[in-house]
Parts: structure tokens; C-alpha cells; sequence
């Protein structure tokens, strides 16, 4: 994807998010008040009109995972907040709300949104007609992994490698090649013991690839990595990362799923986990 294109699957992540606000029962999964404000009208028409395409078995199940792992990944933030932690970097954030509607407890973080110039042109295009501010603790800070190391180019938004940081990756990993998730993993792993992130995976596909894949792929976004729980672990610990925890289906079942409305379905795959320094 060109630096300067806008990314179609972040812009749909973003509607997937917003579905989710308007179609399933509440409690809601993943509660994000900003993600239909921040699309427009013509989003919500759009998903009103268009509600039998998100109740589809495939795009059901997509979208429990976007969900899934944007509330994953907020409760493992709250609980590095709650030891300290004072920085947030969100690599390849695409439409992430996080930083347009803090909860109390972010107030003190700086928040680092870390992504490709056109689709941060595009998102802070629809801030602006949402009429929506961007705090104070927030920066925006274009890098591209594949053509500038992660440590460096946080470097040069003057991001601190002394205090040690929590890092977001979700979605992004299978879009780049394996030598650019090492140097992504790398510079994570520079920063002080405690430092932890959160990233998603994807497993390879087997015979038949995914209805989603063969989506992308047709988009001019594939997917170019694959690992199964076991290489991405052998993988994380290698490259220093202390512990490794895996959301499994069982957990993700018991810890979002039983106390809510069937409405969603549990992931059959383990491929989101966290990482500690």
C-alpha cells in the first residue's frame, strides 16, 4: 500500500466497531460511544441499510473479533496504566477512538497513533467534519514499518526509550513481510522491563484461503504473514519478551461472553495475545 493511499480495511474496521454500537444487545462487547460520531450519517444509513450483509455468518464473526480485541487490548492499557505505565503507542492505528474519548485513568498517558500519512490524513478528516477536538496528549506520528525502523521513527517524534511504553498492534501484523514484523518486535523489545504489547496474528490459511484473505487480497491489501501460536511465541521470547499470554477461545468465553446476550460468537482460533517485557 502506497504511503500516501488512505487504508480501505482500516476504514472498515471503523464500521465494523460502529455496527456493533447499533446492532448487538447491550452490554455491549466493546462499549465505543465515539465510532459512530466519528463516521458521519451516512455511516449509520449506510449499516441501517445494509444490517442483513453484518449479520452474515462471515462478517458476524469478523466483527467479534475486531471487537474482541479493541476491549482486549483497553483492559490489558487500564492495568499498565494501574502500574505506571505513562505512554501508549498504537502501531497502525487506523480509526482507532481510543484517544478521542479517554476514560479518567488515560488522562496522564501520552497517546502516540502511529500509521501511514494518508490514512491519517483521511481520519483527521473526519475528526475535523465530527467536529470532534483531538486532546492534548495525543500524537500522531507517520512511520512506515517497512521502510523506517519502528525505535527510530518513534525517535523522531521525541517518544521517551527510558520509561517504558504499551504498544497496540492489532490488525496489522499479516500485512507485512516477516523481516519487518522482527524489526517492529525489536524495537518494542528496546524498551524497559515492564513494557508490554498486545498484537494480533493470523494462522495460515490451509488448502482453501479465508472469504476475508481472498477480500483483501482483491482490495490490494493481502495478507503476507501467517504463524501459528507456538512460532509467534518461540518468536516473542527470542526476541526478549519475558511472557507471553494467549486470549484462548475458553478464556475469551468466560472472561466477555457468558455474562452477555448470544449474539455473538466466540472466535474458534486463538490469535490475539499479549507480551510482557
Amino acid at each position: 500500500m502506497a504511503d500516501n493511499k488512505a487504508s480501505f480495511t482500516a476504514l472498515a474496521t471503523a464500521y465494523m466497531r460502529a455496527a456493533h454500537q447499533l446492532l448487538e444487545a447491550k452490554p455491549l462487547l466493546f462499549d465505543d460511544p465515539v465510532a459512530l460520531p466519528l463516521l458521519g450519517p451516512e455511516a449509520l444509513k449506510n449499516i441501517q441499510d445494509t444490517k442483513d450483509h453484518y449479520q452474515t455468518p462471515e462478517v458476524l464473526a469478523l466483527r467479534t473479533r475486531i471487537i474482541l480485541r479493541s476491549r482486549f487490548t483497553e483492559d490489558r492499557l487500564a492495568a499498565a496504566v494501574s502500574r505506571g505505565i505513562r505512554q501508549y503507542i498504537i502501531l497502525g492505528a487506523g480509526f482507532d477512538t481510543f484517544a478521542l474519548r479517554q476514560p479518567s485513568w488515560a488522562k496522564e498517558l501520552k497517546i502516540v497513533e502511529v500509521d501511514h500519512a494518508g490514512t491519517q490524513s483521511l481520519k483527521r478528516s473526519y475528526i475535523d467534519a465530527a467536529k470532534l477536538t483531538i486532546p492534548e496528549n495525543v500524537l500522531f506520528a507517520d512511520i512506515n514499518f517497512e521502510h523506517e525502523s519502528l525505535h527510530e521513527g518513534l525517535r523522531r517524534y521525541n517518544v521517551s526509550m527510558n520509561k517504558p511504553a504499551f504498544f497496540s498492534w492489532l490488525g496489522v501484523m499479516m500485512y507485512l513481510k516477516e523481516d519487518a514484523i522482527d524489526a517492529v518486535l525489536h524495537s518494542v523489545a528496546m524498551f524497559p522491563a515492564g513494557s508490554e504489547i498486545v498484537l494480533t496474528f493470523v494462522r495460515p490459511p490451509g488448502d482453501v484461503p479465508s472469504i476475508i484473505a481472498q477480500s483483501v487480497t482483491n482490495l490490494g491489501e493481502p495478507w503476507l504473514s501467517h504463524f501459528e501460536p507456538d512460532e509467534i511465541e518461540e518468536k516473542l521470547y527470542g526476541t526478549g519478551f519475558s511472557k507471553v499470554e494467549f486470549l484462548t477461545p475458553a478464556e475469551a468465553e468466560t472472561r466477555y461472553f457468558r455474562s452477555r446476550p448470544r449474539d455473538l460468537p466466540v472466535p474458534q482460533q486463538t490469535n490475539i495475545l499479549s507480551a510482557i517485557r
